[in-house]
């Protein structure tokens, strides 16, 4: 088992080319995000400290690691992903969340926001790659695979690191049963004290051609 863990963080290493290496590059592409800024449809500050690398495992292929702003074709992104840190953010614990703030449509998003993701626990633990995240309890929503409906715009999906706060421990505003839709991140975040995203990153993704 260590050895396929360390073959696997060997093909990760082995795709960089499109990680992000900039954090003003990133604060830029959200800023500048279809010419609709995510910081403001997500209500937060956004002044990364440390980069967040999102990863897709590819069952026909090499991972893909996204740089922020990239669009994907749907079938690429059935992940779950894997999350690693680039910087000095400590150790953890962490939390990571993801939101589609375009849902069902940019145009009309009177879904949004969508929770694809929803972690916490996460850690920088391993001796093979320092940089990998790694969570030591369940999700609180698992990953949701993009999934916008036929006709409409690509839609920004949005992952962001937070430094974990004593009160998401214990939270139960969000559970595993709690729907998805209409969620509010920086409302959740104010409520359980995570403040402002120490990092993140996006992808675009379209409806499925076959739709």
């Amino acid at each position: 088992m260590q050895l396929l863990s360390y073959i696997f963080i060997l093909s990760l290493l082995g795709f960089a080319a499109a990680q992000d290496t900039s954090l003003a590059e990133v604060k830029r592409a959200f800023n500048n995000a279809h010419d609709l800024k995510i910081p403001g449809d997500i209500a937060f500050t956004f002044n990364p400290k440390v980069l967040l690398e999102v990863t897709f495992p590819e069952t026909n292929g090499r991972p893909i690691t996204l740089h922020a702003g990239i669009q994907l074709p749907r079938n690429a992104t059935a992940g779950p992903p894997i999350f690693s840190v680039v910087g000095e953010p400590g150790r953890g614990p962490f939390v990571v969340a993801t939101v589609d703030p375009d849902a069902p449509t940019p145009q009309a998003p009177t879904s949004a926001q969508i929770r694809h993701f929803l972690g916490g626990n996460f850690f920088r633990k391993s001796l093979v790659e320092p940089q990998l995240l790694t969570n030591t309890t369940p999700a609180v929503t698992e990953f949701h695979q993009p999934t916008p409906p036929a006709g409409s715009d690509p839609h920004r999906y949005v992952f962001l690191l937070f430094d974990q706060s004593k009160a998401f421990q214990t939270q139960t505003l969000v559970t595993p049963a709690t729907s998805i839709a209409l969620f509010n991140l920086s409302q959740f975040a104010h409520d359980v004290g995570l403040g402002q995203p120490i990092g993140g990153t996006f992808m675009l993704v379209g409806p499925d051609p076959s739709t």
